[in-house]
This record gives C-alpha cells, sequence and structure tokens, in this order.
C-alpha cells in the first residue's frame, strides 16, 4: 500500500497488537502501573476500565508478557450475558477439567488447585476482559469464589477489565460487598492534544518515517475527531495515508483531514460520531502555541528514542 511511498517499513497505524507500536505515555503508563500494582500487591480485586479503543486489551497482553514464572494467569475474554455460570470458564482459562456437571465438584477441584498452586508458592490470578458483559449475579459469583482466599494470603487474584458500564455496574447498592472489595483500580481517560501528538509521531517513528507526514494543525483535527481514542487515531490517520498516497499527497494538513473524516461520514464507514465537522470550528484547533508544543513534543520523542 503506501508504506514504500513514505518510507515506512510497516503500517504505523495498523489496528493488530503489536508491541513495537505500544505508546506508554502518562494515561496508559499509570493504567499499567495500577495493574502491575495489583498482581504485585497480591490486590483481591483490580478493575481497570477505558472505552472502547481506549487500548486496554493492549495493556493486558503488555502485562501477560512481564509476567514471571511464579504467576499463573487465567485469561477470560469472550464474556457475554448468556455465558452461564462462571466457574466452568474459569477452569478452562487455566486448563483444568471443566466438563464436570456436579457443581461442588467443579468447586472443589478449583479449590485444590488454588491450594497446590499456594504449596508452590505460585500464585494464580484470573484476568476478565470485557468485564462489562457479566451480570450482576456471575459477578457476586466471583465475589464468592474470593472467599476461597485464606485469611492473611490471596490464593486468588481476580483483575477486572472494561468499558466504563463496568465501574456503573459495580456502583450497585447490590453490588457493594464487591466493590468494597476492589483494592486497585484506574479509569483509562482519552489521550490528551500533547499525547495524541507523541502517540501519533511515535508510532510514525517506529514505522521507520524520516520526516513527518503530517502538518502540526492536521494532529489538532485527528485528536479533536477522535477524541483522543487511540483506535480512532489509528483508524482515521491510516485512512489518510491510504487516500493521500492514492492523491500523490506528501504532506497532510487539517483541510484534507477535514476532507477525509467528511467523505468517511458520508460513507457511515467509520466511528467517529454522527457528524464529526461539527467538532471542528475554528476555535477547536486554532492554538498560539500550537508549534511551540509541536516542537517539545517531537524534542521529548528524540530523547526518548536515543536511550
Amino acid at each position: 500500500m503506501y508504506e514504500s511511498y513514505y518510507g515506512f517499513s510497516k503500517r504505523p497505524f495498523s489496528l493488530a497488537l503489536d508491541s513495537d507500536f505500544l505508546y506508554m505515555g502518562k494515561t496508559h503508563s499509570a493504567a499499567f502501573a495500577m495493574l502491575e500494582y495489583g498482581v504485585l500487591s497480591q490486590a483481591g480485586f483490580t478493575v481497570i476500565t477505558g472505552e472502547v479503543g481506549s487500548g486496554k486489551t493492549t495493556l493486558i497482553h503488555h502485562l501477560l508478557s512481564k509476567i514471571n514464572d511464579q504467576v499463573t494467569v487465567g485469561l477470560i475474554n469472550n464474556t457475554s450475558r448468556n455465558m452461564g455460570e462462571l466457574l466452568p470458564w474459569i477452569l478452562y482459562s487455566f486448563k483444568l477439567e471443566y466438563r464436570e456437571e456436579n457443581k461442588v465438584a467443579l468447586y472443589e477441584n478449583f479449590s485444590r488447585f488454588l491450594t497446590e498452586q499456594h504449596d508452590r508458592q505460585q500464585r494464580t490470578v484470573l484476568l476478565v476482559d470485557e468485564a462489562q458483559n457479566l451480570d450482576t449475579d456471575v459477578l457476586d459469583e466471583l465475589r464468592m469464589l474470593s472467599n476461597l482466599n485464606a485469611t492473611s494470603e490471596q490464593f486468588l487474584q481476580i483483575i477486572l477489565v472494561g468499558q466504563p458500564e463496568l465501574r456503573r455496574l459495580l456502583n450497585q447498592r447490590k453490588l457493594m460487598q464487591f466493590s468494597q472489595r476492589v483494592a486497585a483500580d484506574y479509569h483509562i481517560a482519552p489521550l490528551s492534544i500533547e499525547e495524541t501528538i507523541a502517540y501519533i509521531k511515535y508510532r510514525l517513528v517506529k514505522a521507520g518515517a524520516v520526516q513527518d507526514v503530517f502538518t502540526p494543525h492536521a494532529y489538532i483535527v485527528v485528536h479533536v475527531a477522535s477524541r483522543g481514542v487511540p483506535r480512532l487515531i489509528n483508524i482515521l490517520c491510516d485512512t489518510a495515508l491510504s487516500f493521500a498516497f492514492g492523491d500523490d499527497i506528501q504532506l497532510i494538513d487539517e483541510n484534507y483531514i477535514k476532507d477525509v473524516l467528511r467523505e468517511r461520514a458520508e460513507g457511515g464507514l467509520l466511528a467517529l460520531g454522527q457528524d464529526p465537522l461539527k467538532l471542528l470550528g475554528d476555535e477547536a484547533y486554532a492554538n498560539p502555541n500550537l508549534d511551540e508544543l509541536f516542537d517539545e513534543v517531537s524534542e521529548a520523542l528524540k530523547r526518548r528514542s536515543n536511550h
């Protein structure tokens, strides 16, 4: 596609998970620190939330790549309202026998597994992605399973990752006992304008760019239209580069980005809002300090890449 035209070794804004393109700015560094804290401190429950496309799953995979051999992780990432009872899924995530129909036997098997893990000084972490899909009964089942923990030690640690609905769900009065057991929690906010610029430039550098392909004001339009959501930033930048390649344009400015937004919004193929152009008034990206900000981010990334 456009890679060779812009001098990239690979597409900088692919939606595929790629650890080389993981940008750990302030927002995601803080979220990852909370995940690590939840594991290292043996917190009973850790909750991480963020909007769709905020990078939650990317952080999960980054965490899994960093966990040492003394931690056994079970991952559930296919939650749904009709998934039934949770315990068989938990056993399956730890590669344990889950087909037993007797509920007491399933519970005993899992309890025995946790005890054996503890006796081997092996910690056990259950990680549930898209946890906002769990209903209150399933969440209460999780709370009951946490009772398997010893009085002074955690046999089982549970990390819930999900969309903002998960936080609202846990705030319900009927789940008060659950929420009181949450030892660590963090909400991944959208990227600020500074982080959006740094995020885009970081991915361009990682892809092999030797010069910028966006003007300073183009970054502002991308930030406003994407609302600072990494996945939407990727979609918009990748689309703009594809279009610009076809139009033989080396440097993409804010007007070109707005044209791309207009065309894609009319086709209804990008989840950037019903009419993203309404967000883009002159005041939205008229920043007298933009060039200074742009240069500061560029210098910061240069220093980071040199270390």
